[in-house]
C-alpha cells in the first residue's frame, strides 16, 4: 500500500484519498518573471512523477499549478518591489507581457521534461474578486484586519500557526523574512492585501484601497476555487516554501474554512550547487534551456530521478554524465529487445518466466509506493537490464519473452515519463516513418556489412547522415534509424 511522508505530521502515513478513485492535487507553480532553472526542474519533475503515479494505480487526479503572475515581491517580502513589475520595467515591456513570455517558457521547459500539463493553471491576476471576497470574509471572522488600506491576518488568532514548519508564535520574532511594520498589532501578522504606492503599477480596487494582494492569499482562494470549499487530498510544492509561504497558507484557508486544508504534504527538496541551493537571488542557477542545450532532456529527467524527492540533488557535471550513461544503458538495452522481437519466431511463453515478470512489477510498486522512491524503482530496471542483458547475449529469450520485458518497460515508463525511441527499423518502415529511399540505403548497407564490404557500408552511412538520418547497428546484423 502506497506510503507518503507527510511534512505536516513529520512521518510516512499510508495514503488514503478522500474520494474512491480521485484525487485532488495542488502545486505552488512558479513566479512567471524569468527562466525556470534547474530547481525547478527538479520540483515539478517530481511531482509529475508522483501524479503519474498515483494515475498509474487507477486514480483520476485533478492537478492544480498556478502561475504566479503578480503579489510576489522581492525577497519575499510584503513592501517593496513586486518581481513581475521589476522584469517589466528592466525590459521596458507590460507586466503582463512579461507574465505571458515566461509562461510560454515554462511551457516549452515542461514539455522537453515531459512533464503532463495540469488540470488548470489558474493565475492570480484572474482571480482578483474572489481574492477580495476572501478576505473580506476573514475580516468578518474577526481573523484580519485592515489598517490605512492594507489588511493583515491576525497570526494569534489562529492558534495551530507553525503546525507545518514546527515553529513556534513566542520563539518567532521579527527578523529574517518578517518585515518589522508598525501597522501590525503583531510583527508576525501577515499581508492579504497590501495598498499600493504611486508608482506601484500592478494594483486594483478594493473595499479598502487601491492595491494589490499578498502573495499568501492566491494559493489559498485559487485551491478553494478549483478543488472546492473543502479538504484537498495532497499539496506539493518546493520545501524552501514551507515558512512563511505554506505555513500562512494553511493559516488563512483553515481561518476560512474552518476546517484542515490538505491532508498530506509532499514537499521537494532542493538543488545543490557546490553545497548552496541553487536560486535566482543568489545567481548560482542554470537555466532549464541552458541545460537543454547540453543533455537530452531525458537525461535531465533521469538525473532527477536518480534521488528521491524529498532528498537534496547535487547538480554537477559527474552526476550529469552519469545519467547520460544510464541513459545509453537503457537505450542499447531498448533496441536490442526490440530487434530481437522482430527477428524471432512465435513461441508459448513460460508460465515460470510470466511470474518473474509479476515479480518485477511488484518490486517496482514496492519502491514507489514507499513514499514514490524513485532510485530504488530504478534499480530494480537496471537489475533486469543485467539479468535480460546476459540471456540476449547467449540466445536464450524467446520473442513472447521479450514481448513480456517490454510490455513490463511501456507500464512502469508511463510513471518515470523517460522519452527513449526504440523502435525497430522493420517496424518503422511498415509505419512509414522514414522515407523508402533512405531505408533502401540502410538495406544496402546491411548486405554490403553482411559481404564484409565495409568500405561500401561506411559510404552509405556516410550518405544516409547526409540526408539528415542517423543509423545504429544492433545485434543480429539489424540497424536502428533516427532522424
Amino acid at each position: 500500500m502506497l506510503e507518503i511522508y507527510n511534512a505536516l505530521t513529520k512521518k510516512k502515513e499510508k495514503f488514503h484519498s478522500i474520494h474512491p478513485g480521485k484525487i485532488n492535487m495542488y502545486v505552488c507553480g512558479p513566479t512567471v518573471y524569468d527562466h525556470c532553472h534547474l530547481g525547478h526542474g527538479r520540483g515539478y519533475v517530481s511531482m509529475d512523477i508522483i501524479r503519474k503515479y498515483l494515475e498509474y494505480l487507477g486514480y483520476e487526479v485533478r492537478f492544480i499549478m498556478n502561475y504566479t503572475d503578480v503579489g510576489h515581491l522581492v525577497n519575499d517580502a510584503e513592501q517593496g518591489e513586486d518581481k513581475i513589475q521589476k522584469k517589466a520595467q528592466a525590459e521596458k515591456i507590460d507586466p503582463l507581457a512579461v507574465v505571458q513570455k515566461y509562461i510560454q517558457s515554462c511551457q516549452e521547459d515542461f514539455t522537453a521534461l515531459n512533464i503532463k500539463p495540469a488540470t488548470f493553471n489558474p493565475r492570480p491576476t484572474s482571480y482578483i474578486a474572489q481574492i477580495i471576497k476572501f478576505i473580506e470574509e476573514l475580516i468578518i471572522k474577526g481573523i484580519a484586519y485592515e489598517v490605512n488600506g492594507s489588511v493583515y491576518f491576525s497570526v494569534e488568532k489562529f492558534p495551530e500557526y507553525g503546525k507545518l514548519s514546527g515553529r513556534k508564535t513566542k520563539d518567532l520574532v521579527a527578523g529574517s523574512r518578517i518585515d518589522i511594520n508598525s501597522e501590525k498589532t503583531n510583527p508576525l501578522d501577515f499581508a492579504l492585501w497590501i495598498k499600493a504606492s504611486q508608482g506601484h503599477i500592478l494594483k486594483w480596487d478594493s473595499p479598502w484601497s487601491l492595491g494589490y494582494p499578498g502573495w499568501h492569499i492566491e494559493c489559498s482562494v485559487m485551491s478553494c476555487d478549483l478543488l472546492g470549499q473543502d479538504t484537498f487530498d495532497i499539496h506539493g510544492g518546493g520545501n524552501e516554501n514551507i515558512f512563511p509561504h505554506n505555513e500562512n497558507e494553511i493559516a488563512q484557508s483553515e481561518a476560512y474554512l474552518e476546517k484542515k486544508m490538505a491532508n498530506y504534504w509532499t514537499l521537494w527538496n532542493m538543488v545543490n550547487v557546490n553545497g548552496v541551493k541553487m536560486s535566482k537571488s543568489l545567481g548560482n542557477f542554470t537555466t532549464i534551456k541552458d541545460s537543454l542545450k547540453k543533455y537530452d532532456p531525458a537525461v535531465i529527467r533521469l538525473w532527477i530521478l536518480s534521488s528521491q524527492y524529498r532528498n537534496p540533488i547535487n547538480y554537477t557535471s559527474k552526476s550529469l554524465e552519469q545519467a547520460q550513461s544510464n541513459l545509453n544503458r537503457l537505450k542499447k538495452w531498448l533496441e536490442n529487445l526490440a530487434a530481437k522481437r522482430e527477428n524471432n519466431q512465435s513461441d508459448d511463453i513460460k508460465e515460470s518466466f510470466s511470474l518473474i515478470m509479476e515479480n518485477y512489477q511488484e518490486k517496482f510498486q514496492k519502491a514507489m509506493d514507499d513514499d514514490f522512491n524513485t532510485p530504488l524503482a530504478l534499480a530494480i530496471v537496471y537489475k533486469l537490464i543485467t539479468v535480460t542483458n546476459k540471456s540476449l547475449t547467449e540466445g536464450k529469450l524467446k520473442k513472447t519473452q521479450v514481448e513480456a520485458i517490454l510490455s513490463f518497460w511501456e507500464k512502469i515508463n508511463k510513471v518515470l515519463g523517460l522519452k527513449i525511441n526504440y523502435i525497430s527499423t522493420s517496424l518503422s518502415l511498415k509505419n512509414n516513418l522514414f522515407p523508402s529511399a533512405i531505408i533502401d540505403l540502410a538495406e544496402q548497407r546491411k548486405k554490403f556489412k553482411k559481404n564484409k564490404k565495409f568500405t561500401k557500408a561506411d559510404k552509405i552511412r556516410e550518405e544516409i547522415i547526409k540526408a539528415g538520418y542517423k543509423i545504429k547497428d544492433t545485434q543480429n546484423d539489424n540497424y536502428l534509424l533516427s532522424k
